[in-house]
């Protein structure tokens, strides 16, 4: 399946990816909307993470891992193996909030939503024509969404 595959090399640490992630998940699609309204309102909030440690950084998200820990941490169903695609699920309504995937997850890819007691994690912007948002929008070309044998 294709995945998110950040390279670090080319990572500059411009969070512009994680613009992209939320403007891509908005009510409004609108940048500026998404950041200085929806992000303070809603907890709008990137999937996508920067890590930086010195001059080096890169951007983390969900790998949708073939044998997802998460999946088998997840006490409500929320998570869950899409057989088809091979992405690993989301399903808000059913998050419970007990944060085990967040624990499980060993790229710390799932993170806490600021508002709610839910999870955020990367659907790769399922739907979205064109694909992920953060991959199109990095100026670097540091993330590649593609499929590779590993």
């Amino acid at each position: 399946m294709k995945r998110v595959y950040p390279n670090r090399e080319y990572c500059i640490g411009c969070h512009i990816c994680e613009l992209a992630c939320m403007t891509a998940h908005s009510k409004s699609g609108d940048l500026i909307i998404a950041y200085t309204e929806e992000r303070d309102e809603d907890g709008l909030s990137p999937c996508k993470k920067i890590f930086q440690k010195g001059s080096e950084c890169v951007a983390i998200s969900c790998r949708h891992c073939d044998d997802p820990s998460c999946v088998a941490a997840c006490i409500s169903g929320a998570l869950h193996k899409d057989p088809e695609t091979g992405e690993t699920v989301y399903d808000r309504e059913k998050c419970v909030g007990c944060w085990s995937c967040l624990m499980a997850c060993p790229y710390g890819a799932i993170r806490r939503h600021p508002k709610m007691n839910k999870i955020v994690k990367c659907d790769l912007c399922h739907g979205r024509e064109g694909g992920p948002a953060c991959v199109e929008a990095c100026p670097n070309k540091a993330l590649k969404f593609e499929d590779r044998d590993d």
